[in-house]
């Protein structure tokens, strides 16, 4: 399956040539990708031991219609209730499953949706992940923006209108330091109430840094839940140490974050499975940190910049819509995100059934937003995008549409006192 990942080789050295030819196939010269590295912060949780015991354990082709019906007519979902939901024997029941996560959804969010935006700041990458635009060895053109060409940016989408951010970067310690997140997060909390962040995980105290900078809450994919499948993936770099990954959210609520956001990347493995331990992981933190404010949400593969054959494979739109109504039946608090990978169509019917966010006036790039809200020509320096977007729907584009379809667009509803 690996192998229809493996990107154009145009461009790179001799020497960067042989070594991306034997991170690819010979396993014996890559780090154990359950090793940790210097510097790396451990804790003591046992959140990936629950999860993990329930993903490997759990065997999709053994439930029943009457399981799914059980599931759907219990008053709460358990997590044998939520395996069903998920399994291939739910598919028929994808009706019933609307019905009643919209009627979760309308009891616990009303009929609102919240809008955001993401700034991608820098697109560096010391990581070899084989299905990202991002990683090192694909030859984009790469960009990291001054504080300067940040403000601007910030400037431009907060004139929109916008309240929410989500600042994203490439994982280079080297081109994005703490210290240069830290700077752009101070940065948007004087342009908008509420600043996310999207960039490589860190220790417990440089969460809490980035929180007294000004961010509220993390993102961290895990990509992928199968340990196996993940490191034939992440061949090079920091993210290829998946407990430290898993961790993430943990050590960001050890810091004060006030809330943490949990993915997989559907079509990289078996997205049963992905999307069960997603919403475990969450599941089992919320338990733990009750204060938590936790989301998900629920991507799928998109192409990337030499590399247009990338493909979620099975994972269509029928299967992502059965994942966001069971995830919304068994987490009814959760807040649930579809990003701007799928398709107007798809994102319009389902915040009437599951999903509460989405973004709006989406780039991937770097540097182009100005040319994006306003029409404005640039001067070209630009960076390139980690993949591609289907629904390209400005703010105001957004809002009315939500608006249209009787509900009510929201772009902050988080005071500070």
């Amino acid at each position: 399956m690996e192998n229809r990942f493996f990107i154009d080789s145009q461009g790179l050295s001799p020497e960067a040539l042989e070594k991306k030819h034997r991170l690819e196939t010979d396993p014996s010269s890559r780090r154990s990708h359950m090793e940790y590295l210097p510097g790396m912060e451990r804790i003591a949780s046992d959140v990936m031991d629950q999860v993990m015991s329930h993903m490997n354990s759990y065997d999709y082709g053994k439930y029943t219609a009457e399981d799914v019906r059980r599931a759907l007519n219990s008053e709460s979902c358990s997590i044998e209730n939520f395996k069903a939901l998920l399994s291939p024997a739910a598919e028929p029941f994808l009706e019933e499953m609307a019905q009643r996560a919209s009627l979760e959804t309308s009891r616990h969010f009303g009929n609102t949706v919240y809008m955001f935006t993401p700034l991608y700041i820098a697109n560096y990458c010391e990581n070899y992940c084989v299905y990202c635009g991002f990683n090192c060895y694909n030859q984009i053109k790469r960009m990291k923006l001054t504080m300067e060409q940040i403000e601007h940016e910030m400037k431009v989408i907060a004139d929109s209108g916008m309240e929410e951010i989500l600042i994203l970067t490439g994982e280079s310690r080297g081109q994005s330091s703490l210290q240069y997140i830290g700077e752009a997060c101070g940065l948007a909390r004087k342009h908008f109430r509420m600043v996310g962040l999207e960039i490589y995980p860190v220790n417990t105290d440089e969460y809490r840094y980035l929180h007294q900078q000004g961010a509220d809450y993390v993102t961290v994919f895990q990509e992928t839940y199968d340990t196996e499948k993940y490191e034939t993936l992440h061949l090079f770099g920091h993210k290829r140490v998946w407990p430290y990954r898993f961790e993430a959210q943990e050590r960001a609520l050890m810091g004060g974050m006030r809330g943490v956001a949990f993915s997989a990347l559907l079509g990289l493995s078996d997205f049963r499975k992905d999307a069960l331990a997603t919403a475990l992981h969450a599941y089992f933190l919320q338990r733990k940190y009750p204060h938590a404010e936790i989301s998900l949400s629920c991507p799928r593969l998109r192409p990337i910049i030499n590399n247009d054959k990338i493909n979620p494979l099975d994972v269509h739109e029928k299967q992502l819509c059965q994942i966001l109504c069971a995830y919304r039946i068994f987490l009814p608090f959760a807040g649930i995100t579809v990003s701007s990978r799928e398709s107007a169509r798809f994102r319009d019917g389902i915040v009437k059934i599951s999903a509460t966010k989405v973004s709006a006036g989406v780039s991937t790039g770097i540097g182009d937003h100005e040319s994006k809200y306003s029409g404005k020509e640039t001067d070209g320096q630009q960076g390139d995008e980690q993949f591609e977007i289907d629904d390209d729907r400005s703010l105001d584009r957004m809002y009315r549409d939500i608006s249209e379809e009787g509900l009510q667009p929201v772009l902050n509803d988080y005071l500070y006192v």
